[in-house]
């Protein structure tokens, strides 16, 4: 008889991880500000994206480095000229 097995929080399936909408706009090249947390924010170009666009390479100004970027990262990205209008 099969016993009853419950999931812990390592066995379970991940869940979908959607990219914001605005995500999809990014292309390689374009000039982004990344929001790290409340009144922290960094600039940089956008070196690659994945094909879904929930990952995006950020090659960081101030020869701070590359880094991935994934949409459950718990950061936004947005297009420079956009980023006044998520900046509140």
């Amino acid at each position: 008889m099969a016993r009853k097995t419950k999931l812990g929080t390592a066995d379970a399936l991940p869940r979908q991880a959607t990219p914001a909408p605005h995500w999809k706009k990014l292309t390689t090249g374009d000039r982004v500000r990344v929001l790290l947390a409340p009144g922290f924010e960094a600039g940089g170009l956008v070196d690659a994206v994945t094909a879904d666009h929930s990952a995006v390479w950020i090659d960081f100004d101030g020869g701070r480095g590359r880094t991935l970027l994934h949409c459950s990262d718990g950061v936004d990205i947005v297009l420079q000229e956009d980023a006044a209008a998520y900046a509140d």
